[in-house]
């Protein structure tokens, strides 16, 4: 029985991978990416919650007298 010859595998699978390599750079370098976007600056001036003017006062349960 022959055996198998495996002289030239390290070739082909090298050749292989530096060929879908180039297809895949090829293929990327075909499209368009955008640049970072810019960031817009937030209105948080512009905006009045009704809560806002008026001043509240949170009372805790055990700060209470006792009734």
């Amino acid at each position: 029985m022959p055996q198998l010859d495996t002289s030239t595998w390290f070739t082909m699978i090298f050749s292989m991978f530096l060929t879908l390599f180039i297809l895949f750079q090829l293929k990327i370098s075909n499209h368009y990416y955008p640049e970072n976007p810019m960031t817009k600056p937030a209105k948080i001036a512009g905006q009045h919650n009704p809560w806002e003017n008026k001043w509240t006062k949170i009372y805790s349960l055990l700060s209470l007298p006792p009734q």
